[in-house]
Order: C-alpha cells, then sequence, then structure tokens
C-alpha cells in the first residue's frame, strides 16, 4: 500500500511561497519512503498556478500531484482527496480548531503553531516557536516510549521541538560543505533577499542602507539585491538589481554573506554554512530570528518595517568587514550544526509512522 499525503499549504502576497517550498521538499521525501503525494493549496494566482500542477520556481510539471483549492485560507480539502489519504499535513501558519477538526477523520499533523488549535491534532513540528537548540539525551521511558528532550505534549498532541525539523531543500543538502568554510576577511559578495513577494518593501530598506556604506566607504563589496518590486534610485557601483534569481538555492554559496528575513532561504543558508544578517518582517517572525539568533546562527538586525537605519548600518558595517569576520566564522560554526539538511527525512519518518496507528 502507498499511503497518500496530503500537504496542505497557503501562498500569498504576506506569507509568500515558502510553505510550498516546504512541500516540495516532503514529498520528495514521502515518495522516496513508497508514498504518494499531494500538495492541496489555496492562495493568489502563484498558488494557484501550484495548485494547476506547475513547479512555482521552475518552467516544469510538478513531480506529484497538486489541487488548487481557491484563495480562501481555511478552504476546506475535497471529501474525494480525504477519502484517498493516510495523513494530512497542515503547514499554513494560520490554523484553527474548526479547520484541523473538519480534516478527520484523517490523521492529521501540523507544522509551526503559536496557538491552541494543534491540541486536536495528533502531530505537531515545532522548529522554530519554542527554541531551536534541544539535546537529544537523556531518554526517559513514559507509557513504553522513548522521549528525548526535544518531545513534549500539548493536550492529545505530540509536539517535536528544535531545529532538527527545519526543512531544507535537498539542494541545500547537497551542496553543503564536508568541512567548515573559511570567512573572508571582509564580504565581498552580498546576496539580498526578502522573499519572493517582500510586502514591508524591506529590498528598498536595504538597498538605502548598502548605499549609503558605499557613499561614506564603510563597504567596498559588491552586492545583488532581489527586489520583486523594483527599486528606486540608480544602483551604486558594484550593486546589481534583479526582481528574481533562478534556481536561487543553487545560487546561493557563490556569495559570502546574505541578508533575508526568516524561511527557507535562511534555512538553506545556514545548512550550506554562509552567515546570515537578518530582518524580521514582523514582531511575529522577528521572534523565530531571535532564537536562531540566542543560538548564534544568525546576526539579528530587529524588525526590517521598524528598523533605525543609523542603527542598522552602523552595526551591518562592522558585521561586513574585518571586524565582523570571527563573529561570522562562529555564525557558520553553529549555523551548519543547528540547520543539517536531514530535516525532511526526518519529518517524512514521523508522518510514515503516524499514518501507521490505527484510527
Amino acid at each position: 500500500m502507498s499511503p497518500l499525503l496530503i500537504l496542505r499549504v497557503h501562498a500569498d502576497l504576506r506569507l509568500g511561497l515558502g510553505h510550498v517550498a516546504r512541500a516540495l521538499a516532503l514529498q520528495e521525501t514521502w515518495r522516496a519512503l513508497g508514498g504518494q503525494a499531494c500538495i492541496a493549496v489555496s492562495g493568489d494566482d502563484r498558488a494557484r498556478r501550484v495548485g494547476g500542477g506547475t513547479h512555482p520556481f521552475l518552467e516544469q510539471p510538478l513531480s506529484c500531484e497538486a489541487q488548487y483549492l481557491g484563495e480562501d485560507l481555511h478552504a476546506p480539502v475535497p471529501e474525494a482527496l480525504k477519502s484517498r489519504a493516510a495523513v494530512a499535513l497542515v503547514d499554513q501558519w494560520d490554523t484553527s480548531t474548526p479547520f484541523l477538526q473538519a480534516l478527520r477523520p484523517l490523521k492529521v499533523a501540523v507544522m509551526e503553531d503559536d496557538t491552541d488549535a494543534h491540541e486536536c491534532a495528533d502531530l505537531l513540528f515545532q522548529p522554530f516557536l519554542e527554541g531551536v537548540r534541544w539535546p537529544d539525551h537523556p531518554v526517559k521511558v513514559v507509557d513504553g516510549h522513548k522521549v528525548r528532550p526535544f518531545e513534549t505534549r500539548s493536550g492529545a498532541c505530540r509536539v517535536l521541538r528544535g531545529s532538527s525539523f527545519i526543512v531544507v531543500d535537498k539542494a541545500a543538502a547537497a551542496l553543503r560543505p564536508k568541512r567548515m568554510p573559511l570567512q573572508p576577511l571582509a564580504v565581498h559578495k552580498l546576496l539580498v533577499t526578502f522573499g519572493g513577494s517582500d510586502g514591508p518593501n524591506l529590498a528598498q530598506k536595504a538597498f538605502d542602507t548598502l548605499a549609503r556604506l558605499a557613499a561614506e566607504d564603510r563597504w567596498r563589496g559588491a552586492c545583488t539585491v532581489l527586489a520583486p518590486n523594483g527599486i528606486q534610485g540608480d544602483p551604486f557601483p558594484g550593486c546589481t538589481v534583479v526582481r528574481g534569481l533562478p534556481a536561487l538555492t543553487r545560487r546561493i554559496p557563490e556569495f559570502d554573506a546574505i541578508w533575508c528575513s526568516a524561511g527557507v532561504t535562511l534555512a538553506e543558508s545556514l545548512c550550506m554554512g554562509i552567515p546570515a544578517a537578518v530582518w524580521g518582517q514582523n514582531e511575529r517572525q522577528h521572534g523565530i530570528l531571535s532564537d536562531l539568533a540566542m543560538a548564534n546562527g544568525c546576526f539579528d538586525l530587529g524588525v526590517g518595517p521598524e528598523a533605525d537605519l543609523d542603527i542598522v548600518a552602523e552595526a551591518l558595517s562592522q558585521w561586513l568587514g574585518p571586524e565582523g569576520q570571527d563573529n561570522r566564522q562562529e555564525q557558520v560554526r553553529d549555523g551548519m550544526a543547528l540547520v543539517d539538511g536531514q530535516a525532511a527525512s526526518r519529518i517524512a519518518q514521523e508522518l510514515w509512522r503516524l499514518s501507521e496507528i490505527p484510527a
């Protein structure tokens, strides 16, 4: 029997395509175990493209089934699809108890939840919201089940916490260096990207900050700024502005450092040993980044839309320059320890076990 996994995701200007990218990585690992997968997606035109069976980043068909459910974040999964499935993973940041209950009698798992909604599900993966660093030992036995420190319960729901469940594309795992890369004295090539939609328009603020550093001769490197909304102002010497970068995962290792927000691109950078300066797009996202920064996985520049650019420019000039070399080197070490590239396999195996538990 080939159990069907439903990956319920959403994509719009607020959420971007990060959840879809995570679903693509998970479906590939699930199918490698012998299962079938369907991406059930709601949202805007990009979601409609995915639901129509086309890859969101490449001009090629998806390697698994897909269905478009409409624009509504909480659009229900069709009964015909539910009747074929064994388990559903909800990964759309905002969910509710009625939405999860409507997926029954399927086994139900949730990716990231800071409400109580997940308590009616069977399994919750919490890579960020309760801290990212959890040890594997000591192991204790509870009701005949081995429990490690990263595992707990919330209501009837089993919760798995920490960075071991941060998913990256398989290309990031393949490009992960065998030895820890050494940081240059100063960052020569910087990548700036805040997602495929950049709703808060952080690319413009980052561009203005870097232009100021270049004009004041406080940084002499080159940068590539991904700005889906475009940039006001002429690029300064060494700056290239593009609206998109095809096969972004494979391009990341070309750079010495990245300036980004929370999401799959950050996780892939950590996995591949690329130091990251980060801006939260909102307070909720900044909470995630703060936990990563406390584990020395990235350089936290605060909440982007509210940032004081004078303070950001000062902090960034030091991090990009010779004074920041040791800091960046330590972030490479600790970031690679946090994100090892194997999370998709761990999650797929947990979902497989869940699908085998009798109703």
